[in-house]
């Protein structure tokens, strides 16, 4: 990994602008493992009340998908957790996004040096499942990846839900202390 992209797992965030803060889930055709980011972190702002101080939302870095709708299988891991899954997707608007949201939070390496490639900041780049509490003392960039599900069986999506949901919190509680300190 590059130098430019040493903070990937860092579970401590860069300093964000004041008032709400805007989060982007990143993946390579935001169909499956963004929608899914996106969706269980805005659960977990719902469930927490949150809603005036975060707000998410995804894309890809690739154009293959640019209106479709979420992958089936994402849908079904969702639905089988009692979560809807509306989705269209979209690519990543290098001027309006990386002005946008302050904080990017990428699935895995690759998707972290495509943006760093875009115009963003390396600072503001994190890996997701960096904040999954039982990977505290994981530094791996490979170990911290959510793989992508779109060539798996089904089973690898319901994994994925798991992954995004075990480091959703640990994001929260991130963001909310960045903000404080701010």
């Amino acid at each position: 990994m590059t130098a430019a992209l040493h903070s990937l797992t860092r579970r401590d965030l860069p300093p964000l602008p004041p008032g709400p803060t805007r989060v982007l889930m990143v993946c390579l055709g935001n169909i499956c493992r963004s929608p899914l980011a996106r969706l269980l972190l805005q659960e977990t702002v719902t469930q927490r009340g949150l809603q005036a101080r975060i707000s998410v939302d995804s894309c890809g870095t690739g154009p293959w998908h640019i209106g479709k709708p979420a992958d089936p299988r994402s849908v079904a891991a969702a639905r089988r957790h009692g979560l809807v899954l509306t989705h269209r997707a979209r690519q990543l608007d290098a001027t309006g996004d990386l002005d946008r949201f302050p904080l990017l939070i990428a699935m895995d390496a690759d998707n972290a040096r495509t943006l760093v490639s875009r115009g963003a900041d390396a600072d503001r780049i994190r890996l997701l499942r960096a904040f999954d509490p039982a990977l505290a003392d994981v530094h791996d960039h490979q170990t911290l990846a959510v793989p992508d599900p779109y060539h798996e069986a089904d089973e690898a999506f319901d994994e994925v839900f798991r992954m995004i949901r075990a480091a959703g919190h640990g994001l929260v509680d991130a963001i909310l202390a960045a903000q404080e300190s701010a």
